[in-house]
Parts: C-alpha cells; structure tokens; sequence
C-alpha cells in the first residue's frame, strides 16, 4: 500500500464486430500497462464488440460474442497483477445494458451498467440499451456457465458501486473505487455475495468508509448532475471515464474544460480512455486518452494516429487528492450528501510502499493539453479515417473526380495529408501500418518512401471536362495538382457521351432541349447540366473497376470513389442527384466552404503546395453551362446566396434549433444594418451569425433570405436521402442516416404559417422604423 500510483488510459483502433481482433487490442493495451508499471488499465466504452455495432446490439449474438472474448480475458495469466476496466454489453434480466466489467486476477469485481444513456447527434443509446436507474444499488447478476466454471461462482455485483482497495477507491462515470485503511480491511464483513460459490479472497462487498473511484461513461460526464460529483463527495479518489466519442471540429476544447473541471473543484484522479480510428461508420473516434490530476492534465495522448494500440501513463500522489480535498467546506457538503455507495472490497493494492521509498519514481508533472487548429484537425482526422477505410475496405486505393474547383481540390488534398501520415507511420516503425501498405501498394516490391510515391499508387485523380464548358483554368489546376501531389491522372472529356444522352430525348420524343444561353428554358438548362454530372459519376465508377487490372496491379482490385460535396450545398441541394457527389464515402461532407478554403490556405505552406493558390483565388463554379463572353456559371449566383450565409443557416438551423420564423427574429438583429459593432469583431455565441463581419441587411432583405433559404431546402430535402456517407465533422451535419432525421416531403415553404409569421413580424418592424423615421424628421 503505497500513495504513488501509476494508471493507465488507453485509446484503441476497434472495428464494430472484429471480436478476436478487438479482445487482442485488449489484452495487448493490458500487457503494455503492466510492463508500464501500472495497476489499473481503463479501456473505452464497449471496447469488445466495438462501439459502433449499432442495431447488432439487438441480437443475441453480440452478448454471447462479448462474453466469449471477455473469457479469452479472464483466462489469460499475462492480465494477472492488474484491475482491468473493460467496456461490453451485457444482458440482465432480459434487458441490454451498456456496462463496464472490472476484472481483477481472472475474477470479475463488479459489472457497472450506464447510467445515464447518449441519446442525440449520432448516438442513439436508448435504441439499443435501457439505462440503470437505481443510483447507489446493486443486485446480484447470473454468470453464463462457462464465466461460473472460470471465476468460481455464480453470482457477480451488477449495479452502481465503487471498488475498495487497501489504499484507495476506484469508481467512474461508467466505477468507483476507495481508499481504506489495511485494518478497515481486516475488520470488513466480507458479506458473501456469490450465492453459487465460494468468494474470493480478494473480493468482498459491503458499506464501509472509505475514500473511492467511481467509474463514468461519457454522457454521464456531460450530465448537469454527473456521477462523480456524489461519488467525490463519498470519499471517491479514482474516477474511470469510458468514452465512446467521435470527433467534431474543436469538440476536443469543451471535452477538455468538462473533464479538467470534473476534478479541479471536487479533486480526484480522473483516468479518460476513447475509442480511436473508423470501426465501420461515419464516425472517427478521436482517442485522446488522459490521466487528469485536480483539474491539471499530466498525460495526455493523440487525437489521431495510425496506431491500433496506444497506452497511455501517469504516476500519480494520491496525497495531492486528499490535501486538494481539506477544505471545510467540502467536508460539510460530504457529511450533508446522502449518496452512500456500496463498496465492493479487494485485497489488492493500487500503489506499494516500495515505489514510496524509490526516489526515480516521481508524479507525473502538469503538461499544457495539446489542441489542433481547425486546419490541422480537418488533415489529420480526415486522413485518418481514410487510410482505416481503405485498409479495412480491402480497396485497391481511392480516386477521386478532379473538377478544378475548390471542393475536389480539398478532396484530394486530404488524401495527400493521409499519404502523408501513413509514409510518416512507417519512418516511426509502425509495423501495422507498413504490412498495410505492402498488401495495397503493391504495383512492384520496392515499399514508397514519400507521399507523392504512396499517392502514385493508391490514388487516382480524373479531370471529366467538356469542349464548351470546362475552362483552360480548371483543366490546368487540375493537372497542376495531380502532378505536385504524385496521383495517377486522367484528363478526358466527356463530350461524345453527353452527346448521345442529350440525342436519345431527341430521337425519342422529337425534341432538343437546349441550354439557357442558347434559348432553352431553365428545366431544359437544367436537364443538360444534369446528364453531364450524372455522366461523371458513371464514368468515374468505370475507372475505378478498371484501372487497377488496367495499371497492372497484382490481383487487380477496385478503387474507392471520394465524393467532394461540402455541407452547405447539402443543405440547400446544389448538387444533383447521382452524380459526382454519389460516391463510396464523403470525406468533406459535414465541412462548410470556409472552413474548407481555410484548410487548403494552410496546406499550401504546410504541405508546400503553392498550387493551391489557384484553387482559393478562383471563383466557385459548377462550369455545367457554356461558357460565353458574358457569362461565367457561379455557384453563389446559382444558389442566391453566399457560402458564408450557408454556413450561418446550417448553424442556426441544426444547433440553435431553429426554424424559419425563429432564424428571422434571430437574423433580423444580427444582420441589421443598424447593428452596434462588437468588440474583437464577433458577437461571442460561435454560430457566426453577429459580429462586424457579418451581412448588414435590411428587415426586408434578411426575410427574402430566409424563405429563399428554406424554400431551397425543403424542395432539396429528398436529395439528403442519399447523400453518401460523409465523415462526420460538424455538429450542423444535414446527414440523413441518423443525425438530422427530417422528413422529405414538405409542403409549399412560400404558403408555410412559419413564412406568414416572418411577413406579419415584418411588417411590425417596418412599421415601427418609419414611425421612428418621422419621428427623427419632425426633430430636425
């Protein structure tokens, strides 16, 4: 029994229903943390099936699964010596709960059910689990057989308690653990539990005094009244977080602030593991494992990394905790608090008085957290995901439809960043990562030493153009970039093809349609652009079958297609359906234009590449129309609206919740051309909607806006339906599948009550502004 403590968090790269690939995950992060030093290893939440199984959590299947693996892991001596936190589903009772099993010398402590279950954005825990709802209770649960022939009994605590340990006690936002004296220990009553068996020696359960740890999910943490304030409050000095979160531009900074503040006022050790990587979905969970001390970081570990294991360590006092916690006034809020946690007791000591007396063993100091700009999290979460993708997909590489424009410039500039991290990976030795590459990159036996040769034989850019249509300066760009990145390029047109769609309606019903220059009405200008870009997604498809067997690819292969749709044209549909921005998986699908050409503006410094230049000076265009003397496609013209208002509607649509009537009365004051300037140039609310630089309109103008916003929505809102996959990186997604669920029929926007509120608000304004003016008349 010792106050130095050495514990670990670790951030593993799990795959939804990999069961033997996750369970060796586990037990490697175990045996790394003991070679570590440390006596408690916290893994992330359901780290056996994988976070991401979504609706396999209703099947039977992935509960029997769970407990075979978790068998794998009572029965491996190597876990010996170490109290072992594991995520899993368990069944209880009929009923599926999200649990934390805490397993000690192949005996399970206690099995710790969530509490208080995610229920927004993409999780849809509630779909899947029933939530614990006897706070400070537990019951006895009923071991599957071949658990009962392991641990030697029949029965385990299942419910809301705490782990007590000679020196400490253990607990989280998914267990608790408290600190006891040995002869506290030795006077316990061991109440025996396990109805079918003898008890352990190590284990017991009763209410005794003590200091613990509790253990937390992640939703718990974000509870206004979370797990660990009551659990500090009972002497809990260890809480274990077990995360299951996925990644959102600068989401990192308020997970930091919950976490750092969950022990600064009541003290503590705080121990936070994450899932890392893509495990199968649209999500990329962003590790970040930590060990957090009284509210101060002393290790922290990456947010992205090509790495399928990552252990992270702190030694820690528990002296600081105890003196952090002297306070009188702490001491009469504990001695006022009435949550009373059931302890569940072992013999085994966190700390030993031996690491006390050796003088190289020293606390892990206070580190400044390590937080990426938005530029920096968009190339490496992005680049990421996409080499888990490509690995896991058995895909021959990506290719990517190469328009010239900003979008699949972004695009292929992320794949460039991947290429990037993984040649990096393989320099630092990253085994995983170089088997990787030989099983995908292998046009010859000579291994790639730079990006541009990794890009050169997993990547394939495609420039699709058209005689009429496509610029010199699209075209260009296109190349230029291909050629600075290293991608296997293709410079085509498509004009023959568009040809023969455009004269099937002619031989069939008679008649020509026509572009809007040229005399046609705008459903004929509309038909044409569309039987380009659908043409471009069909020929894409074909080269991405071909060209691997075409290239001379050992096995052949096909290549993945990037779609290069960005959020704001989502929003409002300027895109069309089934064409280029239907592809495999979406990389930029959740990412606004400015955020976009901010990343790219970065890039070109960062990754040396001053043909980016082009790309953030050029004007956005589909270039689907001819091109005259005097007139040039825009996208901004084209949809009536900026991509800096798109940004600011999808915001305020989706995080602020607001509808059509709600965003007038919201913008009419943002956006008025009377507005007060603010201070810094923003209005402090991070929608982006105030501040000096945003439009400065008149009531009328914002309410033209507004409907012109929705109209364009609704009508579009079917398009979502099938949008592809996008990696999710905003909060303001429009994506379909799970995180904004709307319908996709609705009815005439310009006749909505919403749209006659916004027209009677109007008026009021405007009313009310020429009184002011008349007044202000008569005064001069």
């Amino acid at each position: 029994m010792g106050r130095l403590i050495t514990v670990a968090a670790v951030a593993l790269g799990q795959w939804a229903l990999d069961w033997e690939g996750n369970t060796g995950r586990i037990i490697e992060s175990i045996i790394i943390a003991k070679q570590r030093g440390a006596t408690l290893r916290v893994g992330s939440e359901l780290e056996v099936p994988g976070y991401g199984c979504l609706d396999h959590f209703n099947e039977i299947d992935t509960y029997s699964n769970s407990w075979d693996m978790l068998r794998r892991i009572l029965l491996d001596k190597r876990c010996y010596g170490i109290i072992i936190d594991v995520g899993a589903p368990v069944l209880h009772r009929n009923q599926k709960f999200n649990c934390r099993i805490i397993i000690l010398d192949g005996k399970i402590l206690l099995i710790r059910p969530k509490m208080f279950l995610a229920n927004d954005g993409n999780y849809r825990e509630h779909r899947h689990f029933v939530p614990w709802l006897h706070p400070c209770q537990t019951e006895d649960y009923h071991l599957p057989p071949e658990i009962q022939e392991i641990v030697g009994v029949t029965h385990v605590p299942f419910g809301d308690a705490v782990i007590s340990t000679p020196d400490t006690c253990l607990g989280g936002e998914f267990v608790a653990f408290v600190s006891r004296s040995r002869e506290d220990l030795s006077n316990a009553n061991k109440t025996n539990l396990h109805s079918g068996g003898e008890q352990p020696d190590h284990i017991s359960s009763n209410i005794s005094p003590g200091e613990a740890n509790p253990q937390k999910t992640c939703e718990e943490l974000f509870t206004p009244n979370a797990p660990h304030i009551n659990q500090s409050l009972d002497g809990v000095e260890i809480f274990a977080n077990s995360s299951g979160s996925h990644f959102s531009l600068q989401k990192l900074d308020l997970r930091l602030s919950l976490i750092t503040e969950a022990t600064r006022k009541a003290g503590g050790v705080y121990i936070y593991s994450n899932q890392q990587g893509c495990d199968g979905d649209r999500l990329y969970y962003d590790g970040c494992a930590m060990v957090i001390v009284n509210g101060n970081i002393v290790a922290q570990g990456s947010q992205f990394s090509l790495s399928d294991v990552e252990v992270v360590t702190a030694t820690v006092d528990l002296d600081e905790v105890r003196a952090h916690r002297m306070a009188m006034s702490r001491g009469l809020q504990a001695a006022l608090s009435t949550a009373k946690y059931q302890r569940i007791q072992t013999d085994f000591s966190i700390g030993n008085d031996e690491d006390d007396a050796d003088v190289s063993i020293a606390p892990s100091k206070p580190i400044k957290p390590r937080i990426h700009t938005v530029e920096e999290e968009i190339a490496l979460c992005a680049g990421c995901y996409l080499w888990d993708y490509l690995r896991r997909s058995g895909a021959a590489g990506y290719l990517v439809p190469l328009s010239g424009g900003i979008d699949s410039c972004a695009t292929a500039t992320i794949v460039y960043s991947m290429c990037r991290i993984v040649i990096q990976a393989m320099k630092d030795g990253n085994q995983d990562v170089i088997d990787d590459v030989k099983r995908i990159a292998k046009y010859d036996d000579k291994l790639p030493e730079t990006p541009q040769e990794l890009c050169s034989q997993i990547f394939t850019t495609i420039y699709m153009g058209m005689r009429e249509q496509s610029s010199r300066e699209t075209r260009q760009r296109a190349k230029d970039l291909s050629t600075a990145i290293g991608s296997y390029h293709i410079n085509l047109d498509i004009d023959e093809v568009f040809q023969a769609q455009k004269n099937l309606i002619t031989n069939a019903i008679g008649f020509t349609p026509r572009f809007k220059v040229h005399g046609g009405t705008h459903q004929e200008n509309l038909t044409l652009q569309c039987i380009q870009a659908r043409v471009r997604m069909v020929t894409a498809y074909q080269f991405g079958q071909v060209l691997p067997t075409a290239r001379g690819r050992p096995g052949g292969g096909g290549l993945l297609v990037l779609g290069s749709a960005n959020v704001g044209e989502s929003l409002v549909g300027y895109l069309t359906k089934y064409d280029c921005s239907s592809a495999d998986i979406n990389p930029i699908g959740s990412i606004d234009k400015d955020d976009l050409k901010r990343f790219i503006a970065w890039a070109e410094t960062e990754f040396e590449l001053p043909c980016l230049r082009e790309f953030l000076e050029a004007i956005p265009t589909a270039e689907l129309e001819p091109i005259t003397h005097d007139y040039v496609q825009s996208d901004e013209a084209d949809m009536g609206m900026t991509y800096k208002e798109l940004t600011i509607f999808g915001r305020l649509r989706k995080e602020q919740k607001l509808g059509p009537y709600g965003m007038f009365l919201r913008l009419v004051h943002d956006w008025s051309e009377d507005r007060a300037a603010h201070p810094g140039g923003g209005d402090g609310d991070g929608d982006g909607a105030g501040g000096d630089d945003a439009p400065r309109m008149t009531p009328a103008q914002v309410a033209e806006k507004v409907k012109l916003f929705f109209h364009k929505y609704s009508v579009a809102r079917h398009k979502s339906t099938v949008l592809t996959p996008a990696l999710h990186s905003n909060d303001y997604s429009p994506e379909d599948h799970r995180h904004d669920l709307r319908p996709f029929l609705y009815p005439l926007m310009w006749k909505s009550w919403s749209f006659k509120k916004i027209d009677r608000e109007l008026a009021r304004i405007e009313k009310r502004q020429a009184l002011k003016f008349g007044e202000k008349e008569k005064g001069k």
